[in-house]
């Protein structure tokens, strides 16, 4: 029986704290950023760049989200913008899979600490089963299981006519700004509810349970890694360093990069905020593209490497 100490109760309080004050900002930040870009950037311009024939669009919207800094939840910003340009869903979905696990510092990060090879092998499957994904839940119809208010944008107020232009350049600023808040209002409810039981998932959960519970010896250490890694929020940053400390407790290494996985590509607070996006159904379609391209890539880790 695991024993509560405050130290436990201090980690919970301090990755609640912290991931609130980082969440808010990035939200905030990033929507505003969206916002701007939507004001200058036609709908349309974006359909035709994520709609490319022949599966261009694909490709490009898995490279956009390998260029973008984005950890599991601040994905959600930019993906709003998406789906209120009307984006194409297959294109919108790949972004959504491969920008939490696909940018220059984790790459970076994988080759000090795996090689050049390993670097390589996670990246053409993060990027490959994201397109895939992306591609497939498109042609068996999923988007229409996103919610329709996803679609539309936080009322705001009009512009007077007679406005100067200076005046209308300001108030462009602002309802863009009033605009984000809304939308900020809509998601805290989820997000503070995700960071709350995550943050206790991650401060109750050792490290030596997770490297006894994925050891080599398990044959099932995959999947439970994979699993173990959803609800911990954890950035790749930061679970690639953390996993040379578990492979030294006797993780294997194919767990490791099915740890990596579930726990970038996805999180319990992510989950949430989708959950103002998409219906069930689509929800449980995105955790098991995750867990599927965690499982996938951990085997096939164990087995080439």
């Amino acid at each position: 029986m695991m024993t509560v100490s405050t130290e436990m109760i201090q980690e919970s309080v301090r990755m609640f704290t912290v991931l609130a004050i980082e969440l808010t900002v990035l939200f905030l930040v990033i929507s505003y950023i969206v916002g701007i870009l939507q004001m200058h950037i036609p709908p349309k311009k974006i359909q035709s760049i994520l709609s490319g024939k022949q599966g261009k669009g694909y490709v490009i919207a898995g490279f956009l989200g390998a260029i973008t800094p984005f950890c599991s939840c601040s994905t959600i910003p930019f993906l709003k913008g998406l789906l209120r340009a009307n984006a194409g869903f297959g294109t919108m979905m790949v972004f959504l899979f491969a920008s939490p696990l696909l940018n220059p510092i984790i790459i970076g990060l994988f080759v000090v600490t795996f090689g050049l090879n390993v670097a390589v092998f996670y990246f053409s499957v993060a990027m490959g089963v994201s397109i895939l994904a992306g591609y497939s839940l498109e042609k068996l119809g999923f988007e229409k299981y996103i919610r329709a208010e996803a679609y539309i944008a936080p009322v705001s107020s009009k512009i007077s006519q007679d406005s100067s232009a200076e005046t209308i350049i300001e108030n462009k600023w602002l309802e863009i700004w009033r605009t984000t808040w809304k939308d900020f209002l809509k998601v805290l409810p989820y997000l503070l509810g995700g960071l709350s039981i995550g943050a206790v998932i991650y401060g109750f959960m050792p490290a030596d349970y997770v490297a006894s519970v994925a050891n080599e010896n398990n044959p099932l250490a995959v999947p439970i890694a994979a699993i173990i890694g959803i609800p911990l929020y954890i950035r790749a940053e930061a679970v690639i360093p953390l996993s040379a400390v578990l492979a030294t407790k006797g993780m294997g290494l194919g767990a490791i990069m099915a740890l990596i996985i579930g726990s970038a590509g996805s999180s319990l607070t992510e989950v949430v905020l989708l959950k103002s996006f998409f219906k069930n159904q689509m929800i449980i379609a995105f955790l098991l593209v995750v867990i599927g391209m965690a499982v996938t890539a951990g085997y096939a880790y164990s087995y080439l490497f």
